[in-house]
């Protein structure tokens, strides 16, 4: 009888112990799930702009839907402010003027500076050799580096910035830089420099540059023996027809 008790408690406690560890288990999975689609989310977003705006380019009958956008809003009025030049970095520059005011983001100074110069210096190598070799028509025949936009995707690059600094803080104020990123892509199709494509694709390329960086600077960084003392940080230099950075170090 003492051995029947003995080994029923034992018997429960085991139970117990399953069910403890597969709801642990459950959980687990659970939480392992929703970090999987959160990391997923941005480049199922950035790989579906990029697609569509490409197939809309590339493929004859969608891209009648630039033509009848353009034959729509050709006669808005022009202005002749080059605000676009500017709106383009507003959310980059929003997260140290936010950092200023004791707003702090993910990282600090070195580090933020670090993966915005990586982001950027990603973007222009996705956006400038594909200009050249597309060699796109601009709709007010400018010139020939239409597709994709660069404006579009350094102002979605710099949302998408200010979004992963402030995403785990303060929402809504993370998703703040996306209306002025996309300010700043439909004043480029007003003004006539750019087909909706066009900015959908750079759109894409934007979110997805920002992505990488933050996902690579880090090993990049390790990779080149960053210590707890040492700071880094990778800086683009963009002009018309080039594309190249440097790096610096603090000691």
């Amino acid at each position: 009888m003492t051995t029947l008790i003995v080994f029923s408690i034992s018997y429960v406690g085991f139970c117990q112990d399953s069910t403890r560890i597969d709801n642990q288990y459950a959980i687990d999975s659970t939480i392992l799930k929703s970090v999987y689609k959160r990391r997923l989310q941005p480049y199922i977003l950035s790989g579906s702009l990029i697609a569509a705006g490409s197939i809309t380019y590339a493929i004859k009958p969608f891209r009648e839907l630039d033509y009848g956008i353009r034959h729509t809003i050709n006669d808005l009025p022009k202005s002749r402010l080059e605000i676009d030049d500017y709106t383009q970095f507003v959310p980059a520059a929003m997260v140290y003027g936010l950092n200023l005011v004791g707003l702090k983001g993910k990282h600090g100074f070195w580090d933020r500076t670090g993966l915005l110069a990586s982001s950027q210096m990603i973007t222009a190598a996705f956006v400038l050799p594909s200009k050249r070799i597309i060699g796109r028509t601009r709709p007010d025949y400018s010139d020939n580096y239409s597709f994709p936009s660069g404006h579009a995707a350094v102002a979605f690059t710099s949302a998408h910035f200010l979004f992963k600094e402030y995403r785990d803080t303060n929402f809504w104020l993370s998703v703040s830089g996306y209306p002025i990123a996309i300010f700043t892509s439909v004043f480029r199709v007003v003004e006539s420099r750019h087909w909706v494509s066009d900015i959908v694709t750079g759109a894409g390329i934007g979110i997805l540059s920002t992505e990488l960086a933050y996902l690579l600077y880090p090993k990049a960084i390790k990779l080149i023996g960053k210590k707890q003392k040492h700071r880094a940080f990778f800086s683009p230099s963009i002009g018309s027809k080039t594309v190249g950075f440097t790096f610096s170090k603090q000691f």
